[in-house]
């Protein structure tokens, strides 16, 4: 598979280009790059396995999506690629791929969507949030808060901002947030202005190897803020001269004086030489508030005020499926999350406690990827006790095969709760239209999202 580094001399010229094609174009990232082109007046066509809403979206955008791995389909729907025409991929694409090897063969060179946002954001002042949790909703929040401020931006995000119902947003300025992916090292193609880490928990290690090679790779990251550039990163990581930040406790900017009023989190925020109070989140959780005071030091670098801060944090949204509540009615809670690291589901959980500390928590996984469930199992399995019930589905495999003794039942067994059970997703749904729980929690990043509306339908129904 031919392909080049981030600067690519086929692309050195965003305006030569015409017609993409992306090769797995109903992933989160790959999409904002659909939706990017499109915007620019490029014919944009791709190919996924399955059709999702996300895929649905984009047809209904005039996006040309086919589903068959058939190199003729290509031609039918987006004639004969030539010159203009830039493909993009996912290493998610096996490498069998019919689709990949027709381009391969017509001498194409494949980018993946790290290069071509690489180049997109060379020339412009790029804000880039980096982790391996903790990044898309810190930056939609900036983006958010810039946008609501008047700042203004362009953002490629990683999942659906609620504000704006999008994962990219279009600006009228050169300023560009960006969502700065770890995995496969893809953020090593981006130069930023200001550089935020929020996290560097050990993950991916079928990457990795180990976590040493991790934090290796944050610290390259780090290392490529452009000159005069500025790195924000969390309290307590093995990173050198940035500005630090934490919730209750001792760094450069803080959140303190953290409370729950009538459902909603406030805080005060503080640094060397700013401080607003009374802020209201308007989206829930402790570890949101961690993200929201690297958000405000990002937006105070850009000159936006604190009382436009303010405002801005108290009407965010969310993400999608970053802690959102699917229904909240008297007599049920229920509550939705893309948590799929034992310390994820550990800020997901403990922020739905915190919240209701009365209600006896129901919570339903699916692990995601073997390798994931291999190396954690014993940390999913302390941070699940943490529930008063919970149903266990299936690992979703995504792009890995089977592992021999890694399954569900395996972090079932190491599990002290005694309420417990393997379950199927429809089995899932009628355990909840029998139990009708008070407080639900479904998390994972496979495809538990197909629980969603179901499991709504049910609880929204009970008399």
């Amino acid at each position: 598979m031919q392909v080049e580094g981030p600067y690519f001399k086929v692309m050195m010229e965003l305006s030569n280009i015409k017609r993409v094609y992306l090769v797995g174009i109903g992933g989160i990232g790959m999409s904002g790059l659909a939706r990017y082109f499109h915007q620019l007046g490029c014919v944009v066509c791709g190919y996924d396995k399955t059709s999702t809403d996300l895929t649905d979206s984009l047809h209904n955008e005039g996006i040309c999506i086919i589903f068959e791995d058939e190199p003729a389909e290509i031609q039918i729907s987006f004639r004969q690629p030539d010159d203009s025409t830039l493909v993009i991929y996912t290493p998610a694409i096996p490498k069998d791929s019919a689709i990949l090897n027709f381009f391969t063969g017509k001498g194409f060179t494949l980018h993946k969507r790290s290069q071509v946002l690489g180049l997109i954001s060379a020339s412009k002042y790029t804000i880039a949030v980096a982790g391996t949790h903790g990044k898309t909703t810190t930056s939609s929040m900036i983006a958010h808060i810039l946008k609501d401020s008047g700042t203004d931006c362009s953002a490629f995000l990683g999942g659906i901002s609620s504000n704006y119902q999008s994962n990219v947003l279009f600006g009228k300025n050169d300023i560009v947030v960006v969502e700065a992916d770890e995995y496969d090292r893809s953020f090593l193609t981006l130069h930023p202005d200001i550089a935020v880490v929020t996290s560097m928990d050990a993950d991916h290690l079928d990457i990795y190897g180990d976590h040493s090679h991790l934090t290796e790779s944050f610290t390259l990251f780090a290392s490529q803020i452009k000159q005069g550039g500025q790195l924000i990163n969390k309290q307590g990581l093995p990173l050198a001269n940035g500005t630090t930040y934490t919730i209750n406790g001792e760094a450069d900017a803080v959140a303190e004086n953290i409370r729950v009023e009538n459902g909603n989190f406030y805080f005060d925020f503080k640094n060397n030489s700013v401080s607003i109070s009374n802020i209201c989140l308007g989206i829930a959780g402790l570890h949101n508030i961690e993200n929201a005071v690297a958000a405000i030091e990002v937006a105070l670098r850009l000159n936006v005020s604190g009382e436009a801060i303010k405002s801005a944090l108290e009407s965010f949204r969310g993400v999608k499926r970053r802690f959102e509540y699917i229904v909240k009615i008297d007599k049920h809670i229920f509550i939705d999350d893309y948590a799929h690291h034992p310390e994820e589901l550990r800020a997901a959980i403990s922020s739905v406690k915190t919240l209701y500390p009365d209600k006896k928590l129901t919570t339903i996984f699916q692990p995601h990827l073997y390798t994931r469930t291999r190396d954690f199992a014993d940390g999913f399995a302390e941070v699940l006790d943490m529930s008063d019930e919970l149903l266990m589905l299936d690992i979703y495999p995504a792009r890995e095969l089977p592992i021999d003794g890694v399954n569900s039942e395996l972090i079932l067994s190491k599990m002290k709760l005694w309420n417990k059970r393997k379950c199927g997703k429809q089995e899932a749904i009628q355990i909840i239209e029998n139990e009708k729980p008070e407080l639900l929690l479904t998390v994972g990043a496979g495809d538990i999202d197909q629980l969603v509306q179901p499991l709504k339908k049910v609880l929204e129904n009970v008399g």
